[in-house]
């Protein structure tokens, strides 16, 4: 069994979708902190999806480059509007890699826009 942890880029069958909700199975960015990743089957995480020029001007998107590390293939947003709990036992497909710290923490600073935390 993989042990997840935070920064992690896994695949995610988000489907059944409602309305607007991000949906199909594709990339996802594990935000939840490490210690409920080992405890809990329920994990937040925020969907990946194709980057184009719309979707990186908006705040709360944060553009990710592929590399070997993070394992994606093509340039991306994650994003952070469409958070969401899984249950990585019934939806996880695969591990891809995990992203870079810097991007970690343009994550944190979007998270703290989408929820008006300080």
């Amino acid at each position: 069994m993989t042990i997840l942890k935070r920064g992690m880029v896994i695949d995610v069958n988000l489907d059944p979708t409602l309305g607007s909700e991000t949906g199909k199975i594709r990339p996802c960015i594990i935000v939840t902190n490490d210690i409920y990743n080992e405890r809990v089957p329920v994990i937040q995480v925020v969907p990946i999806t194709e980057w184009s020029k719309k979707k990186s001007l908006i705040k709360t998107n944060i553009e990710i480059n592929p590399t070997e590390k993070n394992g994606l293939s093509k340039k991306s947003v994650a994003d952070c509007l469409q958070t969401r709990p899984i249950d990585h036992r019934r939806r996880l497909i695969k591990v891809h890699g995990r992203i870079d710290v810097d991007k970690i923490i343009e994550i944190n600073q979007a998270l703290r826009v989408v929820f008006e935390l300080n």
